[in-house]
């Protein structure tokens, strides 16, 4: 149980600074003076950082300290935290994001990585699971912080505690990775492009990298242009209550936890698909003019889409035969380069053709990642003369 608060806590504060802007969208709108996809677009090019940074972390994990890489990405993330106070204009903004996406997704990754070297195979879905959970938590009260900050200290203001944030995140990872052995090199280590096509070769981790991709831009889509929804008439919440509204994630505060358990019960592809069939439940309720009814449309796709993220995280672990760590990172790349074009997609239908349009391309996304769900499933693994070893790791996915 520390073990995964711990975990949690950590996750919290590698990603407390991804979607906390998100909620205060509509101020960041007047101040720049940029219209609302432009403003979508910027507060999530951050995406861009983390994609490239998890790549990277694909490539180069094996010569990577966890520990000492982890804390250092979140002490330097503090950085351009804290620039964004002072930013003069759009583009100044929108590259300091992408600088805050490449050290928050090397920590991200380093840390999956972590993960999926130190935990037995009983314990990774709900170490995974817990870190997910984190995020979670980072998507519920660092939107709530980041409405209220923005509301009593003003925009600067806001950025400076974030910052603090992410030096207290570098702090933990430095205490609680501290006794951890460095992972052995591989007494056969593979090029690292080698690896990346090995994992690209393999048919469950290419559908899983599909997935992850679907999956941040069916979220980003919803939660980034949602906000202009709710500040506008009929509902016209004000930045602080815009902020309460958040508290739809406290639904999959409480379930993503659950994911591990559910998958050891049900099998991977049932779990993803019932998550994303929640998901897909909200969607019609965005669409009324009543906020009691798209405050629960949001519940239902947060808790269904951060179900199946963390149902997803976990599978990658199980299905790569080998570098689990450099399979985590090409699934966080393509699912950070997913919430990308979801915030620019989405953000142009939006303004073209209005929120049942966005809405709409949102419901796509999630089917089309439910069908992809039939290849969740982790191939027998053989020796060398094609002689099945060991049966499914996912058994019970079917």
């Amino acid at each position: 149980m520390a073990r995964n608060l711990t975990i949690a806590l950590m996750a919290f504060l590698t990603l407390v600074d991804l979607f906390a802007t998100q909620a205060i969208l509509p101020t960041l709108v007047r101040h720049y003076q940029v219209s609302p996809a432009a403003m979508g677009l910027a507060v999530n090019a951050s995406t861009i950082g983390m994609a490239v940074a998890a790549l990277a972390v694909a490539l180069f994990a094996r010569r990577l300290d966890r520990r000492l890489g982890i804390a250092a990405s979140l002490a330097l993330l503090a950085i351009p935290t804290a620039a964004l106070a002072v930013a003069p204009d759009l583009p100044t903004f929108t590259a300091l994001r992408i600088v805050q996406g490449l050290a928050m997704s090397t920590a991200f990754a380093l840390t999956l990585s972590y993960l999926s070297e130190h935990c037995s195979m009983a314990d990774a879905a709900g170490a995974f699971a817990a870190y997910v959970s984190g995020n979670v938590a980072s998507n519920l009260f660092g939107r709530l912080m980041s409405a209220s900050l923005a509301d009593h200290l003003g925009l600067a203001g806001n950025f400076v505690v974030f910052a603090a944030l992410n030096l207290a995140g570098a702090v933990l990872a430095w205490v609680s990775l501290g006794r951890t052995p460095p992972m052995p090199m591989p007494s056969t280590p593979r090029a690292p492009l080698a690896t990346l096509v090995a994992h690209a070769l393999n048919p469950a981790l290419r559908t899983s990298f599909v997935i992850g991709f679907l999956i941040l831009f069916a979220f980003i889509g919803t939660f980034t242009y949602v906000n202009f929804v709710l500040a506008r008439p009929p509902i016209a919440l004000t930045p602080m209550a815009l902020g309460l509204v958040y508290f739809v994630f406290l639904p999959s505060l409480l379930s993503t936890p659950l994911a591990g358990r559910a998958v050891a019960r049900f099998g991977t592809r049932r779990s993803f698909v019932g998550a994303l069939a929640l998901a897909g439940l909200g969607l019609p309720l965005l669409l009324a003019p009543q906020l009691a009814a798209v405050v629960v449309g949001l519940a239902c796709v947060g808790a269904g889409t951060f179900f199946a993220q963390a149902t997803a995280t976990g599978f990658v672990g199980r299905a790569a035969s080998h570098d689990p760590s450099s399979a985590s990172g090409m699934y966080l790349a393509s699912y950070f380069l997913g919430g990308l074009v979801g915030a620019a997609v989405i953000g142009q239908l939006f303004q073209q053709l209005g929120w049942p349009a966005a809405v709409a391309a949102v419901g796509a996304a999630l089917a089309l990642a439910a069908w992809l769900a039939r290849g969740l499933v982790v191939a027998p693994a053989a020796d060398t003369t094609g002689t099945t070893l060991e049966p499914s790791l996912d058994h019970a996915a079917r």
